[in-house]
């Protein structure tokens, strides 16, 4: 698994484009900015977000809200939130 960590730039400059959507959260832009290389089903040879992992069919809904808690809490780093998905999914996987 390869990851690309995100900007904090990005996480600053979020929502400040002048659009009409509600601004993102700070930890919710690192998830979508924190990309992975995972060798998973349909995931297999693409780069994908750790947010897309996490809201994939591969983390179960009680198992995703924990993790999201735990991470929004800063119980969870990010690269712990990377690890226990990534093993969840490859274990959903098999």
């Amino acid at each position: 698994i390869t990851v690309k960590s995100f900007n904090k730039d990005t996480v600053t400059a979020a929502g400040e484009d002048g659009d009409k959507r509600p601004k993102e959260e700070p930890w919710e832009t690192a998830l979508k900015t924190t990309v992975v290389d995972i060798e998973v089903g349909e995931f297999r040879g693409h780069k994908v977000s750790l947010w897309d992992l996490l809201f994939s069919h591969y983390i179960p809904e009680e198992k995703r809200q924990e993790l999201l808690e735990l991470f929004r809490g800063g119980t969870l780093s990010i690269q712990e939130l990377l690890s226990t998905t990534s093993s969840l999914a490859s274990d959903s996987h098999e």
